[in-house]
């Protein structure tokens, strides 16, 4: 009798939260992510940097081999230099044109799910909270 192999490990799924609005993220399976996950919840303060919201998570990681500097807008990325996930939705200060350059590579953890410019509401200083979003 032949079975159907399934996939045991479900996609780790976040929520971000913040007073004006909150969004969902679906990370892929890194060392980074993983640490992440293991950290949450977590409630930091956030900061805005062009068309960035990034936060402090307490977490701290070595960059990994596949970090990236310009990403697509609403990719859930990681600054190992700052211990912050930076979810870019826009340009940047640094940006050329209207690409999503972060300040320095960063370990990629997944994609937002839905509009990331869900993200322009977050406002520098609003508190942020972080969660496991069970299914």
């Amino acid at each position: 009798m032949q079975t159907e192999q399934t996939d045991t490990k479900a996609a780790t799924r976040l929520r971000i939260s913040w007073p004006a609005g909150h969004l969902t993220a679906t990370l892929d399976d890194t060392p980074t992510a993983q640490a992440l996950a293991k950290a949450l919840p977590l409630t930091s303060t956030a900061r805005t940097w062009g068309e960035e919201v990034y936060f402090d998570t307490g977490v701290s990681v070595a960059r990994e081999a596949g970090a990236q500097q310009v990403v697509e807008p609403g990719t859930v990325a990681f600054w190992t230099d700052g211990d912050a996930l930076a979810l870019p939705y826009g340009p940047t200060p640094m940006s050329r044109g209207t690409e999503c350059r972060l300040a320095s590579p960063c370990n990629i953890l997944g994609r937002v799910d839905g509009d990331p410019r869900t993200l322009a509401t977050v406002r520098e200083g609003d508190p942020v909270r972080v969660e496991l979003l069970e299914d």
